[in-house]
């Protein structure tokens, strides 16, 4: 399974959207994420960057 976490603008601490995402969609101009626990957040804004050896989402 491939987990990644969602970061606003770049990846950095100060900047960490959320953990463990498994998935993402976009509905409505939304970002939908929904984490390992099914926990689901939505965030304003687009795709930056998907990295998945690295494990990390930008959203900006």
């Amino acid at each position: 399974m491939c987990l990644s976490n969602v970061y606003r603008n770049e990846v950095s601490d100060a900047n960490l959207l959320a953990r463990n995402i498994a998935d993402i969609k976009i509905e409505n101009g939304k970002v939908y994420f929904t984490d390992i626990m099914g926990v689901r957040t939505a965030f304003d804004g687009e795709l930056a960057q998907i990295d998945l050896t690295e494990n990390y989402v930008i959203i900006k």
